[in-house]
């Protein structure tokens, strides 16, 4: 009976060991697929899911200068930042080729606690026009990869964490993070740094 019982265990543990296995690689394939902030040369190296779950490759800004940004609705910032990056978008996109990037955050003060579609409808009656992308997680073992890079190479004040909403990245055209402005700088204070890289 005892050698019965042997390979019976032998087999649910090693089942239990598999299935933790299969989810680790999981886990290590989506973050390999999504990119590695450690080894990351630029934001091109990234796939990021747009506000529809579809996966979009950071390739497709290559030669942009970028401004990417946490957001939410619910935000003191909200009103006046997007009303501004909505008139940067329009007096840059076309002209310089500026793309924006809007990637909602709920990890503020459960300020962006709406979903996928509430999102789109609060942005729609804004008017927004530039990039809007799945909410993610920007501080933490879940932040997405990247914003992990944007992090370690354009460092903050005291820390790197995003501190909160509408932390704003800029991004040269070869896809290099070099400038980081905090909440408090409004879209129109960046022109200036902005125009260095258009």
């Amino acid at each position: 009976m005892l050698l019965l019982s042997f390979p019976k265990s032998i087999g649910l543990i090693g089942s239990v060991l598999a299935l933790r296995l299969i989810a680790t690689t999981g886990v290590m394939a989506t973050e390999l697929k999504q990119g590695n902030p450690d080894q990351a040369k630029s934001v091109y190296e990234f796939v990021v899911n747009d506000i529809k779950g579809n996966p979009i490759s950071m390739e497709k800004y290559r030669g942009h200068p970028l401004i990417i940004v946490n957001v939410a609705s619910k935000c003191g910032y909200t009103e006046k930042h997007y009303a501004e990056l909505n008139a940067l978008y329009d007096e840059y996109a076309e002209s310089k080729g500026l793309r924006i990037l809007a990637f909602p955050c709920n990890q503020f003060n459960n300020q962006e606690p709406g979903n996928a579609e509430e999102i789109q409808c609060f942005l729609k009656d804004r008017k927004v026009k530039f990039d809007l992308f799945e909410k993610i997680d920007v501080n933490g073992k879940d932040a997405h990869p990247l914003w992990k890079y944007l992090k370690k190479e354009q460092g903050g004040t005291l820390i790197d964490a995003i501190k909160w909403n509408f932390t704003k990245f800029i991004v040269d055209k070869e896809g290099k993070p070099v400038g980081r402005h905090s909440p408090n700088t409004s879209p129109k204070e960046m022109i200036k740094d902005l125009e260095k890289y258009f």
